[in-house]
């Protein structure tokens, strides 16, 4: 369980679509002070993707990822040296910052307008059909792993806006027209709509 409150950055330091083992793929990412108290075994969400550390080395965490997670979300696409954001799972006591995230990606969104305005950046992102139906105005929505409030909402289309500080401590700094980010709706509003 996550919050989509983003701790920081790390980088890719290697990533291996052939693997010998039944992993579709394995990534390194030095997680520098990220690292500290992380065991094997444990979660840590990158560009929200939930992952679990088989390996760690001086600060470099590494994951292996099936195809489902290679397909779901735009973690095949990275390259070695791409900054990546990165939260540790929650732990019980901690304070919900965000909004309950499960770090299980819904699917891939393309950023198709970046909006510079005063004191914030509007983001606008398109997304396929079965991902629009759970995408309400004033809803949470997790976008690499970071928590937003939704904007507008159109029919394959949808704005959040962002701060600076969040754009300062994440990798959306980076983000340019055409880039895929990983999208996990609201948890609470796919329940709702499981029971209409």
């Amino acid at each position: 369980m996550f919050t989509g409150i983003i701790e920081g950055l790390g980088n890719v330091v290697k990533f291996d679509k052939k693997t010998k083992n039944r992993s579709a793929a394995k990534m390194q990412i030095n997680l520098g002070k990220f690292a500290k108290d992380l065991r094997v075994g444990g979660s840590v969400a990158i560009n929200g993707v939930c992952l679990t550390a088989v390996r760690i080395t001086k600060g470099i965490a590494e994951f292996e990822m099936v195809g489902e997670t290679i397909k779901k979300t735009n973690l095949g696409h990275l390259k070695n040296g791409d900054k990546v954001n990165i939260e540790r799972s929650l732990k019980i006591g901690d304070r919900l910052e965000g909004h309950f995230v499960l770090g299980h990606v819904d699917g891939v969104g393309i950023v198709v307008k970046i909006e510079k305005q005063p004191n914030q950046v509007k983001i606008w992102i398109e997304t396929a059909n079965e991902l629009s139906k759970h995408i309400i105005r004033k809803g949470s929505v997790t976008i690499d792993g970071i928590s937003l409030t939704v904007v507008d909402v159109f029919k394959n289309k949808f704005s959040v806006s962002i701060i600076p500080h969040t754009i300062r401590v994440t990798n959306l700094r980076f983000k340019k027209i055409g880039d895929k980010v990983n999208i996990e709706t609201d948890i609470l509003g796919k329940y709702v709509m499981s029971e209409s």
